[in-house]
Order: structure tokens, then C-alpha cells, then sequence
């Protein structure tokens, strides 16, 4: 019987034990509410990111003028070891120096559209009848041979439909029905191998990309003026890419101009009708391949615990864009809250037991290469999965990058031991909508490149605003489109669970390691 009761309290004693390591300090939560809610200052941090810095493609001016003042503005508020760090090579930066297009028959019309990425201008005002090509297969070009020396030309695509008014909202929010599914989901099961491809389709596609490449090569060789390309969008939004490498020794390409939806089906159903359409425009942009290297800025404020302080709480989020706008909700937004609840941790006078450190990531855009490579070099190799001697250091990285929402909860990435963690965490925000935890896991930026090498990495649950109709990769990306309250309420969230992580006794609990991936046989 005595057995019996020392084993019940024992498990009693271990259940209040945790449930006291969880408890939350209130008077720091109330801090950090009073300055990131009444005091903030994100909505000046974003300002400089958008409308002073302007688009951040990676390595190009705009994103290296964005850099700068993150490195001064973090060292004004007396962060330390404040740097740009270099994560290897990227490649060529690239920037719109002036763009103008327009239609002057049937009657004048601006263009809505942008440059394509790393695609070169048209050498000074151009002017010329548009030429509509049609072409299935490779032969089909032959007869448009010596025809195209600076023209302007667009591709007949048939399978493009009419635009259709969608009588959906734009912004949108998380309902309570979507948010209670996410708390009850339960771990993914192990996916099955991919299905094999159909073979009929995969060569088509394969022929599609053949032609494609010939048409390419053909209006380069035939000094092509200017190629116009369907965006997709509506209602004068267009979601924006690149139209050639960005690497030093990528081939060259023709000057190429994204058009918005609306223009270009316009002059495509004029010239099917046999219409004459004349387009003129000027566009400039500039190569820059002195230094190719990428970067990352990097801060922290330093433990202050004997046999803490170098342990590491990781927050980030990337500060590269696309460059049809400045980049506000796609990532402005993430980097002005991290910024800013490193702000909020210095102006409470915080002296974190774990060193907190501040990652602003570049080049996420083309393959999250800057949290990949820093990963590999401070923590561990994927591909090797060799670990440093600072992998066991990091106790948590936190991320944000889904736009200018609110933060609704997190995503546990499958690591069910935060769960009840994150849950305690969370509870002093449950009034401002910040209740779920989900074992779910979400992807597509920076805080995968810690969850493949077994360092807990986790992203925000935010409402999903206008981010995949408007906004996300658009020339729509703008200061405008961010939505101040929200931010405030993010910042100061994600300090809380950075103070939490940092005074926490045991760093935050981690997955089974990864393995290496198998090398295939030859």
C-alpha cells in the first residue's frame, strides 16, 4: 500500500512539476503586451522595408539598401554581434531601372505588366505591330523566319479561357470550424511512394518544354524586340516570376514583359479577329555581378545565464521579395515583427538566460538558400546529417512568413511534446484569437531548413487575409495591403514564446533525428 501511494505522488509530484515549469510569468506577459501593443513600432519598421527600400530581389540593390539599414537599425537599438553574414553563392542581381508600355492601335492604352526576373531591356524606346504567333510544333516556326527582327510578339495559347468573375471574398479569415480541425488533427500517416506518372502525359509536357525551348532560342537568334507573356490573375493583379537564371554564366534571353490578364487577353482576342495591334514601350533594367555572393543579416541579444547563455532561441523570417511591388505581406510583414519583437525584448530591458538570435534571411524566393545554407553551416548538413557541436545548442527556431494576418496558433511540424507547451503559451493571447495548436505540419519557407536537420522549427497559424488571392508573389504587394493591429499582435506573441524559450528551464523537446538519405546505387 505504501508502494503504491510513494509511486501515485511520485507521478503527481512529476505531472505539477512540468505544469510549473510551464507556468507563464504574467507580469512579463504584461510587458510585453503593453509595449508591443501600445508602443509599437512595426508599422515604421515595414515602411522602411516597402516604401523606402523599395522590391528586394535577391542581390539587388533594393534588397542590399534593405540589408543596410537592418544592420544600422538593429545596432541602434544595442543588439550585438549585428552582421551581414555571407551564405555562399547566389549569382547575378537584377533590378527594373524604368518600364512603359502601351498600346497605340486600335486606340492608346497603358499596360499593366512588369519585366520578367533577370530578363534584359529593349535598348531604348521600341514601337511595332504586334505579331501573334502560332506555333504547335518546332517546324511551325520556320515560317516566321526573318519576319521577327525587332518586333514585338505574343504566342497564341489556346488553352487560355475568359476571365470569370469569382464571387468569393478576397480576405479571408480562419473560422472556428477551420481552426477546430487543425486542433484536432492527428499525426500524418507515412506517406506511400509517389504513384507512377502517367507516361502519355509526362510526354507531352516533355514536348511542350521542347518546343518551348526552340521558340526561345529561335527569337533570340531572330533579335526579337520584346515578348509578351500571360500572367496569371484578374482584376489588374498579376502574380510575377522570372524569365531567365539568375546565374553568372545563364544563357541569354529576349526582353520579356509579364502582362496583367485583362491586356493581354485584350490584344490577343484583337489580333484572332485580325485586328492590327501596335505596342510601344521602353524598358531598362540592369545587371549587377560584382559581388555574387548571398547574405543574411544576423543579430542577437546574449544570454546572460552561466549554463545557458550559449544556448540559442532562433527567430526569422525572409527579407527578399519578388519585384512587380515591394514585397509588404510577402516577407515585409514577417521581417518588420521579427525586428520588432527584438525591439519589444530591448525595451522591456530583457536579460534572456538563452542567447536570442534574429536571422533575415535571403533568397527564400528561389529555394529557401539562405536558411538552407546557414543550417548547413552553423548546425548540420541535410545530406549528410554530420552535426556541429552548436546543433544541440538551439533550443527552438520560430518563423513567420504567411502574410499580414494574425497569428491564430502554431504548427506543431509533428512534434507532439510541444503540444502542451505552446498550449500554456498561448493562453495569455486566447483574447486576441491566438488559441490553436496543431500537430500539422505547413511548408514552403525558412523553418524547414531546421526541421530537416532535427532542430525544432515552427511557423505561425495566421488568418490567410488576401495573401494567395492578392497579394503573395503580386504587383499588389504593398504597404497597403498590411494590416497594422495584426502585426502589433504578432510581435508581440512571438515575444512571448521567445522570453518563454529562453527562460525555460529545458530546451523545447525534439523529434526522432533525421536520417541521412540513402546515396542510389549506380
Amino acid at each position: 500500500m505504501m508502494k503504491k501511494f510513494t509511486i501515485t505522488m511520485l507521478a503527481i509530484a512529476i505531472c505539477f512539476s512540468v505544469l510549473a515549469q510551464e507556468k507563464v510569468d504574467p507580469a512579463a506577459m504584461q510587458k510585453i503586451r503593453t509595449e508591443g501593443l501600445e508602443k509599437s513600432k512595426v508599422m515604421d519598421i515595414a515602411f522602411q522595408i516597402t516604401d523606402v527600400a523599395g522590391p528586394r530581389l535577391s542581390n539587388s540593390p533594393g534588397l542590399k539598401r534593405a540589408q543596410n539599414w537592418a544592420v544600422k537599425q538593429l545596432t541602434d537599438w544595442g543588439l550585438k554581434n549585428v552582421q551581414l553574414e555571407a551564405w555562399g553563392k547566389f549569382g547575378k542581381g537584377w533590378q527594373v531601372d524604368k518600364y512603359y508600355a502601351a498600346t497605340t492601335l486600335p486606340f492608346y492604352h497603358a499596360i499593366i505588366a512588369s519585366p520578367k526576373a533577370w530578363t534584359p531591356g529593349t535598348n531604348g524606346p521600341i514601337k511595332s505591330e504586334v505579331i501573334l504567333i502560332k506555333a504547335d510544333t518546332i517546324t511551325d516556326l520556320d515560317k516566321y523566319k526573318g519576319k521577327l527582327a525587332g518586333k514585338i510578339v505574343l504566342f497564341d495559347q489556346v488553352t487560355l479561357q475568359p476571365l470569370v468573375t469569382t464571387y468569393k471574398p478576397d480576405a479571408v479569415k480562419h473560422p472556428d470550424s477551420t481552426l477546430a480541425k487543425m486542433e484536432q488533427a492527428t499525426p500524418a500517416a507515412q506517406r506511400p511512394g509517389r504513384p507512377a506518372g502517367n507516361n502519355n502525359v509526362m510526354a507531352q509536357m516533355m514536348k511542350m518544354r521542347e518546343v518551348r525551348a526552340a521558340m526561345n532560342t529561335m527569337l533570340l537568334e531572330e533579335k526579337v524586340g520584346l515578348i509578351l507573356t500571360y500572367a496569371r490573375g484578374n482584376h489588374g493583379t498579376f502574380f510575377t516570376s522570372n524569365g531567365a537564371s539568375y546565374a553568372l554564366d545563364a544563357k541569354p534571353v529576349s526582353p520579356e514583359l509579364e502582362v496583367s490578364p485583362e491586356d493581354f487577353l485584350h490584344i490577343l482576342r484583337l489580333l484572332r479577329a485580325g485586328e492590327k495591334v501596335e505596342v510601344e514601350a521602353d524598358i531598362k533594367t540592369s545587371f549587377y555581378d560584382q559581388d555574387p555572393d548571398g547574405y543574411n543579416v544576423i543579430a542577437e541579444i546574449p544570454g546572460t545565464d552561466k549554463k545557458l547563455k550559449d544556448e540559442i532561441v532562433m527567430i526569422g523570417g525572409h527579407y527578399d521579395s519578388w519585384h512587380s511591388a515591394t514585397g509588404a505581406t510577402d516577407n515585409a510583414a514577417g521581417s518588420a515583427v521579427m525586428m520588432e519583437v527584438m525591439r519589444i525584448l530591448k525595451a522591456i530591458d530583457f536579460k534572456p538566460k538563452r542567447t536570442i538570435r534574429i536571422a533575415l534571411w535571403s533568397s527564400e524566393e528561389q529555394g529557401l538558400y539562405g536558411s538552407k545554407n546557414y543550417v548547413a553551416k552553423h548546425f548540420a548538413d541535410p545530406k549528410t546529417m554530420i552535426l556541429t557541436k552548436d546543433h544541440k545548442k538551439v533550443s527552438a527556431y520560430y518563423n513567420l512568413d504567411n502574410g499580414t494576418g494574425a497569428i491564430r496558433g502554431i504548427y506543431l511540424q509533428g512534434n507532439a511534446e510541444a503540444g502542451p507547451i505552446f498550449k500554456e503559451w498561448l493562453t495569455p493571447f486566447n483574447d486576441i484569437g491566438a488559441k490553436t495548436v496543431t500537430i500539422n505540419n505547413t511548408g514552403g519557407t525558412d523553418h524547414q531548413a531546421f526541421d530537416a536537420v532535427g532542430i525544432p522549427g515552427f511557423q505561425f497559424i495566421q488568418d490567410p487575409m488576401d495573401y494567395n488571392t492578392r497579394t503573395h508573389h503580386t504587383n499588389q504587394d504593398t504597404f497597403d495591403r498590411l494590416v497594422e493591429e495584426d502585426l502589433k499582435r504578432a510581435a508581440t506573441i512571438v515575444a512571448a514564446f521567445v522570453y518563454n524559450t529562453s527562460e525555460r528551464t529545458a530546451q523545447i523537446p525534439r523529434k526522432e533525428l533525421p536520417k541521412a538519405p540513402e546515396t542510389p546505387k549506380p
